[in-house]
């Protein structure tokens, strides 16, 4: 069964049901009324407004009439006629419509409600009005019918522009799309519509200008704001090579980026689609109102006739009355708050979490997300930077430790060793000046002998210096404490005299040690997962607070360490960089990939993290707990709204009241479903509202 993504209603996926694919999303509809909304929500919502003026339009001198005596009864009935029936065939064809494309599919839905309660309402006061004593009663309720099928538009009117505002974080996503982009074509520079760029163009950004497709820098620097799409307040830094993402401003300098994705697989366009494929998902939690909500029409239907039924054969209430009853029940009992509950919460919840720079695939993950009380995380890339960089620099002698470093960057100035290549960039981002050796020696697995001037630079450990006839006791000490962090520590000498020690380390990510204690803080258990030795990572772990480290794990058996913990009964979460944690991440409960480095469409993770800010963790898992609470909070108030409800309308309070109640009652239930659905979505916008923690938790930890 799919689930109509306008209504909420159960939609058999049959080859004659209504459907429609959109860009590449297969979804059902109950009607063509949903079908049209769906499509163009905008021209519908212009169709609605101008059918609620002319209902209201119409149904003021209907109310007027009816309780007001300008003329004879009769001649007051025939005008109330020709006033109520474009209200009911043309204003309100729009449930008939709906009605007819139910029976044609076998199945039910809320205009069948609607249909059946206005037009025994209409029927009856049609009879009394062209055949005069055919019932005991002279009244006519073409007000009724009139006024029900008014208040329900306004309901669905209020409920679409609610629904718009829930939609808003969707529209400003497609505002900040560029509509043209500079590329290079047969060596001259043409300007193109975006939608025209091609994988491997050559695009051309200067300042100021929206980068129209995701690439990779080819040449040029500059800064990029790209709050936009990830949310980020800091314009990011960018070289050559690095990646970039469409939509995001260039603020400083001119860039030629190399398009690597375009169209529909650029980062936007996939975010758009997530939050947008948002309204139409559907949660655990939903399975059992989707299974009440098959039955639910069937059931109020068979409650409205008993209810009439019973109040004139046995409770002798007249046959106006009785008919009343049934309309009463009919109107109440529409299930419009139910069909909307999930899909408005999602779509808020998903927006927000868009904003944020989160990623959530669905309303399963959401369910989730809430539940997880273990978190596995990987160790490289994702709680570290997943490159090593220098930590320490320590002078043995009178050389200071800017000198220390240079001389060590100039012997690794033709490395391709990672750790030569942290040197070389630690010197650079002091601001030290590196130069060429003259020599270069590689001594395997001990580090390498480089010749500058009229002197020789050694850099390695201890053995490379012990077989050089220096002694390392001196340094030994120190060495082992580095060692002790984690650290790769490693010896450089001058002219066979050691002057220093550089220490080199993957460093933790910025906010790691914040997300950690929020993650603490929801009561939810951490563990490492990695490959490194077991000394290093707990180095690691311990600087984060992280007590349970499963260290010298290959990837291979990454999944089956997951699946251990899963059978202990814990929901787990694992979070990974998205590539090489694919088989581990699909078999967690959850899977959270990181970094904007993800394909978005093709990851394995239900939740994806566009930033490389951990806290994002914590927030992700925050607005899960957040959005599955106001989805319990709607469905508990569409349930708890029509169980207690129906049993009013079906005359509860007659006993009380008398059955005059039921003169004012069909139109108290036409506004009370109105408003029950304008109430679930308004509770549902309250969504975002919801502001981040991790700013409070920056403030924690210092």
């Amino acid at each position: 069964m799919a689930k109509d993504p306008v209504c909420g209603m159960y939609v058999e996926e049959k080859k004659d049901t209504i459907a429609q694919k959109v860009e590449g999303v297969q979804y059902y509809f109950c009607s063509n009324n949903c079908l049209n909304e769906f499509m163009a929500p905008e021209k519908e919502l212009k169709k609605l407004k101008m059918f609620v003026i002319i209902g209201i339009a119409l149904t003021i001198p209907i109310s007027f009439l009816t309780y007001v005596s300008l003329f004879e009864s009769r001649i007051t009935h025939y005008i109330l006629f020709a006033l109520a029936t474009p209200v009911q065939f043309w204003i309100g064809w729009r449930f008939y419509q709906g009605t007819i494309d139910a029976i044609k599919h076998r199945t039910t839905n809320m205009d069948v409600l609607i249909a059946m309660g206005t037009t025994a309402a209409w029927l009856y006061s049609s009879l009394i009005t062209f055949v005069p004593g055919i019932f005991p009663f002279n009244e006519v309720y073409f007000d009724t019918s009139a006024i029900i099928i008014v208040l329900i538009l306004i309901g669905r009117l209020l409920e679409q522009k609610t629904k718009a505002k829930a939609s808003q974080a969707v529209r400003k996503l497609l505002d900040i799309q560029p509509r043209m982009a500079h590329v290079y074509k047969d060596g001259q520079e043409v300007e193109i519509p975006v939608e025209q760029v091609q994988l491997g163009d050559i695009v051309v950004v200067r300042p100021g200008e929206k980068i129209p497709v995701d690439g990779i820098v080819t040449e040029g620097h500059s800064s990029v704001d790209q709050s936009a799409i990830t949310g980020e307040s800091i314009p990011v830094s960018k070289d050559v090579g690095d990646e970039v993402i469409g939509a995001t401003i260039n603020k400083s300098g001119m860039m030629k980026i190399k398009a690597t994705k375009v169209g529909q697989d650029t980062l936007l366009s996939q975010i758009i689609k997530l939050v947008d494929e948002a309204k139409s998902s559907r949660v655990p939690l939903q399975r059992l109102a989707d299974k009440i909500s098959s039955y639910f029409v069937p059931a109020v239907t068979t409650i409205a006739i008993v209810s009439a039924l019973a109040w004139f054969f046995v409770g002798g209430i007249g046959l106006t009355f009785s008919l009343l009853a049934f309309v009463s029940v009919i109107i109440i009992a529409c299930p419009c708050a139910l069909g909307i509950a999930t899909p408005a919460a999602l779509m808020v919840g998903g927006g927000k979490a868009a904003e944020n720079g989160i990623l959530i695939k669905g309303g399963e993950n959401l369910e989730i997300a809430r539940k997880v009380n273990a978190m596995v995380f990987d160790k490289t890339g994702t709680l570290t930077k997943g490159k090593p960089s220098v930590t320490d620099v320590i002078p043995l002698g009178e050389i200071n430790s800017d000198e220390v470093l240079r001389l060590a960057a100039i012997a690794e100035i033709g490395s391709e060793h990672p750790l030569g290549e942290a040197v070389v960039r630690g010197a650079r981002e002091r601001g030290l000046v590196v130069g060429e050796p003259q020599s270069f020696e590689s001594v395997t697995g001990h580090g390498i002998k480089a010749g500058y001037g009229d002197h020789t630079i050694l850099l390695g450990n201890r053995k490379l210096m012990k077989d050089n006839g220096m002694e390392v006791d001196a340094a030994d000490d120190k060495m082992r404490d580095l060692e002790k962090d984690g650290k790769t520590a490693t010896l450089i000498a001058l002219d066979n005299k050691i002057i220093g020690i550089v220490a080199m380390a993957d460093t933790i990510k910025e906010n790691a040690v914040e997300a950690i204690k929020g993650l603490r803080q929801l009561g939810i258990e951490i563990t490492m997962l990695t490959g490194d030795n077991t000394k290093t990572a707990n180095a690691i772990a311990h600087k984060l607070g992280i007590d349970n480290v499963l260290a010298e794990v290959l990837p291979s058996q990454k999944e089956e360490m997951i699946k251990k913990l899963k059978s202990e009964g814990k929901v787990v979460a694992m979070v990974g960089d998205g590539v090489n944690d694919a088989p581990a991440l699909a078999a967690a409960d959850l899977g959270i990939a990181i970094g904007s480095g993800t394909d978005v469409a093709k990851e394995t993770g239900g939740i994806v993290l566009i930033k490389e800010d951990l806290r994002d963790v914590v927030i992700a898992i925050e607005i899960s707990k957040k959005t599955v609470s106001k989805i319990k909070q709607n469905l508990f108030w569409a349930f708890a709204y029509n169980m207690g409800l129906i049993p009013i309308a079906a005359g509860a309070l007659v006993p009380v009241l008398g059955a005059n109640m039921y003169s004012y009652l069909p139109f108290l239930a036409a506004g009370a479903m109105a408003i029950s659905s304008a109430t679930v979505v308004g509770n549902s916008l309250l969504l975002g509202r919801y502001k981040p923690k991790k700013y409070e938790m920056t403030i924690v930890s210092k």
